[in-house]
């Protein structure tokens, strides 16, 4: 793609009549062609032989808005700027294929590119200069690299584990390729050049079976054993994964999978060790990383170092709690706070009596008695008594406590252990619509179905709604919920903003949330 700060760079390249209208002169695009090939930018052999070049197609089009870290085209590709775009061809000498590939590019301009072999990325989104020397395996591309580690992509290894740390779960994450993983097990992949869609089925069955029984797990000492969570085929960058759905076929040198194995707790681990036990003369590094609340511990595995360990050395860890909610007042109490009214009357009527005593000097003990008697119980009644009517200020706290609980009680594996602690929270008719609500809210799509942990809950805005009733009060609430999950070696963030109403409501001695109706709901 040359752009008008690359015209002059390109030139040889440009048709005549773009040539002399950029007032470059008059030379015939041949002559200027070969000039380009031999001296400009060039591709030589393993024997110092340049490969023959040529101009295969130049012509206007837009630049390919891209990431400026990975290269990947950008989902918005409105505003591309206009460049004219050129496909050039470099033959190879003769019919044996090279072993090595040299690289000249123009003096001065910076040429981002990525190379590709038979379909599979060699590096990541990088800048072309001269001396670059690519090493080719024909046999098997993904081994294809450049020479020194500069340009090594990010994602070389054909094989890589995770340990995810958290409060209540362990997730081992192991990435492998099929292709590599045949030399172990028979995936059907022998002669085969695409992974078809009808074969995904069977391949993951297969590799989820296999990879069951090995890198094992000790957690606090103990060996335990996962409980298989997902396999799916995975698109991988420098910057992120997707699990690829719909399914379609796959190149079965650039095919990966990734495997979920999850280790439920009651609590945070102390210690944990995964055994990688897959070597062979092609595996013999494997990069992973222990993952915890402060981010990953890198490392490499190596045959003779095949131990990734996490311990717990955390100062502050984060465990997930759940906030008191305010209790409503008892029965008792709202019975005194309605009686208020009335003995407030009642004490006028006595404390009226008494003044009709005194004055037709009738007997005052009756009155004085009554008017005293009612007079404490007014007094107490003003104290004691409670209404379930709450204020502004709490109906923010009732509020922020329970939209707290509901979403930390996702923090737990276990959909009955959910359920249990969302139904302090939530009343039975809508506990179910919550959980899936809630649910679909944090599961990432474009990961296979994993599920985002709720960080924080920011509370924007409580309107108390009039009508309200004793024991029941209705607001229009906003706020905004982060959460993030480790997963593929990546942290996927999710943040939703809501705008609803909601109607709490004393249920069981407590408050609930009764009814919602969710007003307006994005994504951040």
């Amino acid at each position: 793609e040359i752009g008008v700060e690359g015209s002059e760079t390109f030139k040889n390249l440009l048709p005549d009549s773009i040539y002399s209208a950029l007032g470059f002169g008059e030379r015939p695009a041949e002559e200027r062609s070969i000039e380009f090939f031999e001296r400009q930018m060039m591709l030589i052999d393993e024997n110092r032989q340049p490969l023959v070049g040529k101009l295969i197609e130049i012509g206007p089009s837009r630049r390919i808005l891209r990431d400026p870290f990975n290269g990947t085209p950008l989902p918005i590709q409105d505003g591309a700027p206009e460049v004219i775009r050129a496909v050039l061809k470099f033959a190879f000498n003769g019919d044996k294929l090279p072993e090595r590939l040299g690289f000249i590019a123009p003096a001065n301009q910076s040429i981002g590119f990525i190379a590709y072999h038979n379909g599979v990325a060699i590096n990541d989104f990088r800048y072309l200069l001269s001396g670059y020397r690519l090493n080719l395996d024909w046999n098997d591309p993904w081994y294809s690299a450049f020479a020194g580690r500069k340009l090594q992509r990010q994602n070389f290894a054909p094989m890589s584990g995770f340990i995810y740390v958290e409060p209540f779960e362990v997730r081992k994450e192991i990435i492998v390729r099929p292709k590599d993983l045949q030399r172990w097990v028979d995936l059907g992949l022998e002669g085969k050049k695409v992974i078809t869609v009808e074969m995904q089925a069977q391949i993951k069955e297969t590799v989820g079976a296999f990879l069951a029984q090995h890198h094992p797990v000790i957690i606090d000492g103990i060996p335990v054993e996962g409980i298989f969570e997902s396999i799916s085929f995975l698109e991988r960058t420098m910057s992120s994964s997707r699990v690829i759905d719909p399914p379609e076929p796959l190149d079965i040198d650039a095919a990966i999978l990734g495997t979920i194995f999850v280790y439920p707790q009651s609590a945070l681990p102390k210690k944990v060790v995964m055994t990688w036990d897959l070597w062979d003369e092609r595996i013999q590094s494997v990069p992973t990383s222990a993952v915890d609340q402060e981010g990953p511990f890198v490392s490499i595995l190596e045959p003779d170092w095949p131990l990734l360990e996490w311990t717990n050395f955390l100062k502050f860890p984060f465990t997930p709690t759940l906030h008191a909610v305010k209790e409503p007042a008892s029965r008792s109490q709202v019975l005194l706070a309605k009686s208020f009214p009335i003995c407030v009357l009642l004490t006028f009527l006595a404390l009226a009596w008494l003044a009709y005593s005194f004055k037709h000097k009738q007997s005052r003990l009756l009155a004085v008695s009554l008017s005293f008697m009612l007079l404490a119980a007014s007094v107490a009644t003003a104290q004691l008594g409670k209404s379930n009517n709450p204020e502004q200020s709490s109906a923010e706290a009732i509020v922020g406590a329970l939209l707290h609980n509901i979403y930390r009680s996702f923090d737990y594996r276990e959909e009955g252990k959910v359920y249990d602690v969302l139904s302090d929270s939530v009343s039975g008719e809508l506990l179910t619509d919550i959980f899936l609500e809630i649910k679909r809210s944090l599961v990432l799509a474009n990961q296979g179905g994993a599920e985002a942990k709720v960080k924080d809950l920011t509370l924007s805005s409580v309107e108390v709604l009039p009508a309200a009733q004793d024991g029941q009060f209705t607001v229009k609430a906003d706020w905004i919920v982060n959460g993030s999950v480790g997963h593929w070696g990546h942290i996927h963030k999710r943040s939703n903003r809501y705008l609803a109403q909601l109607t709490l409501a004393v249920d069981g001695g407590q408050w609930k949330l009764q009814q919602m109706n969710v007003l307006q709901a994005e994504r951040l």
